[in-house]
């Protein structure tokens, strides 16, 4: 996935799966985002986004939350308002996380390549910024899928090259935030 768009307001990230199949257990996808302040944008987020939370402020929610794949179309979708951010708020990070307990008492992961019918969609109204998948992540058990920076006149742009991740989602949200190559 690549873009570039600047004077981004309202955006929508959108992700799907299929469910496992019949007998083994579920996977669960989840998107995370994390918002990082002017004085420490490649560090420790200001707040993280994810299941079960939103952003204080209301501007980033997690619309539709799956913990299995079922469903029609999109399984989890996450709304971005970027335009309502505060100021100090200089950059958003947005990654999907492959949350997966394994066998009873076994620390188990299941990677991306494990996990079929990946779909991802960012949209800023009708209109598709990027699509993709995550065939180039096969090993990685967690990706930044986007990343949103604000710019000196304060309008958003939007970097949607993936960059993939062995580690777990508490792991993770303590990554994401690093500068990306």
């Amino acid at each position: 996935m690549t873009g570039v768009r600047k004077g981004l307001a309202k955006v929508e990230i959108s992700l799907r799966w299929d469910p496992s199949p019949a007998g083994t257990p579920p996977h669960d996808l989840d998107l995370v985002a994390g918002v990082f302040g002017a004085g420490d944008p490649y560090g420790q987020s200001v707040y993280l986004v994810h299941f079960g939370s939103r952003a204080p402020d209301g501007t980033i929610t997690l619309d539709r939350d799956s913990r299995n794949g079922q469903g029609f179309g999109w399984d989890e979708v996450m709304t971005l308002e970027l335009d309502r951010l505060a100021p100090e708020l200089v950059r958003v990070v947005v990654g999907v996380v492959i949350q997966d307990p394994g066998p009873a008492g076994t620390p188990g992961r299941t990677v991306f390549s494990a996990v079929a019918g990946t779909g991802l969609r960012i949209r800023e109204g009708h209109t598709d910024l990027a699509t993709g998948d995550f065939a180039g992540l096969a090993g990685a058990t967690a990706a930044t899928v986007a990343e949103f920076l604000r710019d000196g006149e304060g309008g958003w742009t939007l970097d949607a090259r993936t960059h993939g991740f062995d580690a777990d989602p508490q792991e993770y949200t303590r990554l994401m935030g690093a500068p990306r190559g």
